[in-house]
């Protein structure tokens, strides 16, 4: 070889040791023939123990799916030419894997006769371990917003997760307030299953569901004969109870002489089933939870003062919907997720235009009320994301209303005091004269408009011509 042709080589080679990328070459026959000092670094392997190596060496995870065949003429990329990039992993010199992005492709001369392969291969560790810590900290974040199946990144939420996380680890009764539908039960069984002995039992009575001769019965439990139908002893939630904790849903909807029972049983810790006189001693928490404002029931005598007191030993508020928006996306993200696995249906998301019905929404309903939604929405959907008429008709309406008060002036909550003779005009000229559809719009009835009208001589039919 030519003394500038030597000259030459060595520069290929000088250049080829400076690549970030690994590359080695094989010859026709799937023997390596070189290995820059990145392949060194990726695999472990020193030039000097792979040349004259085949690639085998390196058990990558592709070849076509397939493991490095003995015979050359067999290789992929013999057969195909080349490969596209893709990532993989090659087994190091120490036995871990390496993940990497390989490209091979075929050389040959002016003459179409082979020559050899040159292949690539890109470390992709870095890049990994940058991945892993996304997908930690999108768990932790999750975990973050999340407590069993309370969902919330907002404010509120955050202190509703200290205080159960407080309430878990303590026997003290915990009064529970918050509208119809924002979780109540969902935080007291938060509390009791994040305790550190969340073996013991959790029993919920609604109390507005049973008469109160039931409810006593259900709660104390009752002996034989106590009542006709009372054919035998019946062991009362308290006393299922034992050890666990009692969660009482609808506490404000108790009647005064179940509150002076349950009183004893606060101040007491025992109790006595119907028709019998043995006291039993029991060793239970109360959750209680109620959406009434028992402050203003104690002041206006409908709630005993003393069992108040006695059940707000550690009260938690649970904010309304309305009041912590931002906790929308999330939601709504995880009810997607949760009736996709039990409809069996993928849905991806919610369209920019349906999340905006939803954050404007004021959600009277609650929580309960967006997850329905999500529901309706899913029955409806026959596309990729929900859009704004997969909505309930309601949440549209509401849409609706708002457009209409930005146009006209008008909106429901303020419906006949600031209903003028133009606006009723204007309102029945968008509704193509149908009074019921004006009556609907304001909320109010059909009579009423025909009272305006006539109020303010407002014709039966636009005076427009079609």
């Amino acid at each position: 070889m030519k003394t500038h042709e030597l000259w030459n080589v060595h520069f290929l080679n000088q250049i080829i040791d400076t690549m970030a990328e690994g590359l080695f070459t094989l010859d026709d026959q799937g023997i390596i023939t070189s290995w820059n000092r990145a392949m060194e670094k990726i695999s472990g392997f020193s030039a000097l123990e792979a040349v004259g190596q085949g690639c085998d060496i390196l058990q990558c995870s592709r070849c076509y799916g397939k493991q490095c065949p003995a015979d050359i003429e067999k290789c992929g990329v013999m057969r195909h030419g080349r490969t596209e990039a893709k990532e993989c992993f090659v087994r190091h010199k120490d036995g871990y894997d390496v993940p990497v992005i390989k490209n091979a492709r075929l050389a040959k001369d002016t003459r179409g006769h082979i020559l050899g392969i040159v292949e690539t291969i890109t470390d992709l560790t870095d890049l990994s371990l940058a991945r892993k810590r996304e997908e930690d900290t999108r768990r932790q974040l999750k975990e973050a917003f999340r407590l069993g199946n309370i969902i919330g990144r907002s404010p509120g939420m955050q202190n509703v997760f200290e205080a159960i996380r407080a309430a878990a680890d303590s026997r003290a009764t915990v009064l529970i307030q918050g509208e119809s539908g924002t979780g109540k039960e969902l935080v007291a069984k938060a509390i009791h299953y994040n305790t550190s002995e969340n073996q013991r039992p959790l029993v919920t009575v609604n109390c507005s569901a049973l008469s109160e001769t039931l409810l006593e019965s259900e709660l104390f439990g009752h002996v034989k004969g106590a009542f006709t139908g009372a054919h035998k002893d019946h062991m009362g939630r308290f006393e299922q109870a034992d050890t666990g904790t009692v969660f009482l849903d609808e506490i404000g909807e108790l009647t005064p002489y179940m509150q002076v029972k349950l009183l004893r049983v606060l101040q007491e810790r025992e109790i006595e089933r119907v028709g019998d006189t043995k006291k039993r001693k029991i060793d239970i928490r109360i959750i209680a939870a109620t959406n009434k404002n028992l402050t203003e029931l104690t002041r206006q005598g409908a709630f005993r003062e003393d069992l108040f007191y006695r059940l707000k030993v550690f009260t938690i508020q649970i904010p309304p919907l309305r009041d912590r928006k931002e906790d929308i996306p999330l939601m709504t993200e995880h009810f997607i997720r949760k009736t996709e696995k039990r409809e069996n249906k993928s849905i991806k998301g919610m369209s920019p235009r349906a999340m905006k019905q939803l954050m404007a929404h004021p959600w009277p309903g609650n929580v309960r009320e967006l997850e329905n939604a999500i529901e309706h929405a899913f029955v409806i959907c026959a596309a990729d994301y929900i859009s704004e008429t997969d909505l309930p008709a309601e949440i549209r309406t509401a849409a609706d209303d708002r457009k209409q008060a930005a146009t006209t002036g008008w909106s429901r909550e303020s419906a006949t005091p600031s209903l003028t003779r133009e606006t009723l005009v204007e309102l029945l000229n968008q509704c193509h004269w149908n009074k019921a559809e004006v009556a609907r719009r304001i909320g109010k009835s059909r009579t009423l408009v025909w009272k305006l009208m006539k109020k303010w001589e407002i014709p039966l039919q636009s005076d427009k011509k079609s």
